[in-house]
């Protein structure tokens, strides 16, 4: 790990302050992400803001639906009344991520920001587009089997955001609220803040030089509240999805009035799935339906040489998150 500066900052305006006079520090609050990569040398800020101070807490309901501040903690959202009642996927997202412990630590804003678990990024040894531009990308041909077939590119088949929360997110149109060095604030749909590789995979999202995740506004809605979060993994506990689900519905009727759908664990980020969500509005809520919504939700897949199973592996997690939903 290389030396660095601390400071803790006791409002946003002094913390992006801090970020303009140094453009490489970081930002900490948990720090379960920040400090896991730069104890494999991934990160190597020369100053570490706190935010902790900052008044990015909060989990209220407002005119534009529940708003949850960017420092609060996994475990406290993920139990909090309000996101179990009016967002059960949300819910479910955070308390199947991570360990107790982590989930007690880490912040919002920091899961949002995750980055991708490929074993080439992780390892120095090997070339990286992501970390080192134009280096190459030996997960197309190497090992691939937790990797990316939606979304990729010849340059990266690295999932960009590993983890569970933003995959509910994207399903339910959040918004998060970012605050520039100016103290100006801007809003930007949780669909739109992830970046797909392309030719520039080192670029993983909008956010600007120095600016701060303040909070996360999700609307509520029926579908919202009859949702669920499917998670498929290697083990029981403790580990990334190979493929997962956020799905939500609103049936009357038998017939799908309207319907969200987002993939983890096989996108190149958080994966919106509208193509699926078309082919369920209007049908019967029954399993032709779903497997119909599923093979959309998966046309576009380009899978390696080792991922392939996943094509048929979120279809299935698809297909049985909306059972689950409908049924429920």
């Amino acid at each position: 790990m290389n030396n660095f500066s601390y400071t803790q900052a006791a409002s946003a305006k002094e913390a992006t302050a801090a970020h303009k006079d140094i453009p490489a520090a970081a930002y900490l609050a948990g720090g379960t992400t920040l400090l896991d990569l730069m104890k494999a040398g991934l990160a190597e800020p020369p100053q570490l803001i706190d935010i902790t101070l900052l008044p990015f807490k909060g989990i209220e309901q407002t005119k534009d639906g529940l708003r949850i501040g960017a420092l609060e903690t996994m475990s406290d959202v993920g139990e909090h009344p309000l996101v179990v009642q009016q967002f059960p996927a949300i819910s479910q997202s955070l308390l199947l991520a991570a360990s107790p412990q982590l989930r007690n630590m880490a912040s919002i804003g920091g899961n949002i920001l995750q980055r991708t678990r490929c074993g080439y990024f992780r390892d120095a040894a090997f070339p990286c587009n992501k970390r080192v531009p134009g280096s190459g990308c030996p997960a197309q041909t190497g090992d691939n089997h937790n990797l990316a077939i939606l979304g990729v590119s010849e340059s990266c088949i690295a999932n960009s955001y590993p983890g569970d929360l933003s995959v509910a997110l994207a399903a339910f149109d959040a918004v998060l609220t970012l605050e520039n060095a100016k103290g100006k604030q801007r809003r930007v749909p949780l669909t739109e803040f992830y970046l797909l590789p392309g030719k520039t995979p080192h670029k993983e999202t909008v956010l600007e030089p120095g600016e701060l995740i303040v909070a996360v506004t999700i609307p509520t809605a029926v579908h919202a509240q009859r949702s669920t979060y499917l998670k498929v993994r290697e083990r029981s506990s403790y580990a990334y999805a190979l493929a997962s689900a956020a799905v939500g519905l609103d049936v009357q009727g038998g017939t799908i009035r309207t319907a969200r759908i987002a993939l983890g664990g096989v996108g190149a980020q958080p994966w919106r799935s509208r193509e699926a969500e078309k082919a369920l509005v209007g049908q019967p809520a029954t399993e032709a339906t779903f497997r119909a919504a599923a093979a959309a939700a998966l046309r576009g897949a380009q899978p390696r040489s080792e991922n392939a199973y996943k094509v048929e592996l979120a279809q299935n997690t698809l297909v049985r998150a909306l059972q689950q939903v409908a049924t429920a």
